[in-house]
């Protein structure tokens, strides 16, 4: 279920608000098993940038919301 993701962050991202959208894509890449690296690169931001979103620290700039949006409907059956 974690694969790849600290107890930490996991801790983290279920205790987040479910409606932000950087919470949401920590979910789904949880559940999935995407890594925090891929995540990064495939959205063009960094590592930090997504921990910070999964835990609900920080909230996705508006010019990357697009980007994860169209990235959970790729992971989402």
């Amino acid at each position: 279920m974690s694969y790849g993701y600290t107890l930490n962050l996991v801790s983290l991202n279920k205790s987040a608000s479910a409606r932000l959208l950087g919470v949401k894509l920590g979910r789904v890449c949880i559940k999935y098993g995407v890594p925090v690296a891929e995540v990064a690169e495939c959205l063009g931001v960094s590592r930090q940038s997504v921990y910070c979103w999964f835990s609900g620290k920080t909230r996705p700039s508006v010019h990357v919301v697009a980007r994860i949006e169209k990235f959970i409907i790729r992971l989402e059956p």
